[in-house]
C-alpha cells in the first residue's frame, strides 16, 4: 500500500461510544509516521475504547477517522482484516493461544492474513522472534514462558505484517519494573526503525524516563500535550 501522507492516524471530531453511552466526544488528533505517543487517563476515562475504535473492535459512529489509510467510519467487516494487517495490536493480557507453541501462534496469524508459502512463513516467524530477543522460544508453549517473555511474543506477533503503527494497551501493566524496562526498550527500537507507536499506560516512571507526546483522556475529552499544557497526576 502506498501512503498518501506521513499521517498514519487522523481523527476529526470523533465521538467514542461504549454500548449506547458517549464516553469521549470532539476527539481530534493526528499521529504521524514514526511518532511515539502515550495515551493516559484514569481507569474508565475511555482509553481502551478509543484504542478499540482505532482498530475497529468498536464501531465508529460519529466523526471522521483514518487509520493506515483506511477510513474507519462504519468500516465494512470485509475491510477490517486488511486494516489490522497495518495495525499491530499489543494486549495487556497477551491473548496467546494456550494450546499451541509460540511458532504455531505466529504461524496462525500469518496464515489468517493471507500468507501461504511455508518457507516465507518460517522465515518471517524467525525474524520477528529474533527482533524481540526470543529467537529460541519457537517450540515452547505459552505457559512455559514468564510474563515478560509472553509480552515479547505478543509484540513479535504484532510485528508480523510490518504494521505502520503499533497500538499497545497497558503493555507493561502486569510486569515488574525490570521486565517493563526491557519491554520499553523493544518499543523504542521498533519506533526508532520508523513504526509509529500509540501506547496506553498508567506508568509515571516510563513516561518520565522516555518523554514523548501525550494524549490524556479527561472529563470526556482528549487533551493533547502538543497543544495544551497539563500535569501528570496519580491515577493517570
Amino acid at each position: 500500500m502506498t501512503f498518501s501522507s506521513s499521517v498514519v492516524v487522523s481523527l476529526k471530531d470523533v465521538a467514542i461510544f461504549q454500548d449506547v453511552h458517549t464516553i469521549l466526544s470532539g476527539v481530534s488528533f493526528d499521529i504521524e509516521k514514526g511518532e511515539f505517543v502515550y495515551l493516559i487517563g484514569r481507569t474508565g476515562s475511555g482509553k481502551s475504547s478509543l484504542l478499540k475504535t482505532l482498530y475497529a473492535d468498536l464501531p465508529l459512529l460519529s466523526g471522521q477517522a483514518t487509520v493506515a489509510d483506511f477510513k474507519i467510519f462504519k468500516v465494512s467487516s470485509s475491510q477490517v482484516p486488511y486494516l489490522r494487517r497495518k495495525v499491530g495490536i499489543v494486549f495487556q493480557d497477551f491473548q496467546l493461544l494456550s494450546d499451541r507453541t509460540v511458532t504455531e501462534n505466529l504461524t496462525f496469524v500469518l496464515r489468517a492474513t493471507g500468507w501461504k508459502e511455508k518457507s516465507k512463513i518460517k522465515n518471517r516467524v524467525s525474524e520477528v522472534l529474533m527482533r524481540v530477543g526470543m529467537g529460541s522460544a519457537g517450540p515452547k508453549m505459552p505457559h512455559q514462558l514468564s510474563g515478560g517473555e509472553q509480552q515479547r511474543i505478543v509484540i513479535a506477533r504484532a510485528l508480523l505484517n510490518e504494521p505502520v503503527i503499533l497500538i499497545a494497551d497497558e503493555p507493561t501493566g502486569n510486569l515488574d519494573p525490570d521486565v517493563s524496562e526491557g519491554i520499553m526498550q523493544i518499543f523504542m527500537e521498533i519506533n526508532n526503525s520508523g513504526t509509529a507507536v500509540l501506547m496506553a499506560t498508567h506508568n509515571h516512571q516510563i513516561i518520565n524516563k522516555y518523554p514523548k507526546r501525550i494524549l490524556k483522556c479527561e472529563n470526556g475529552k482528549v487533551l493533547d500535550s502538543a497543544k495544551v499544557a497539563f500535569t501528570l497526576t496519580d491515577g493517570i
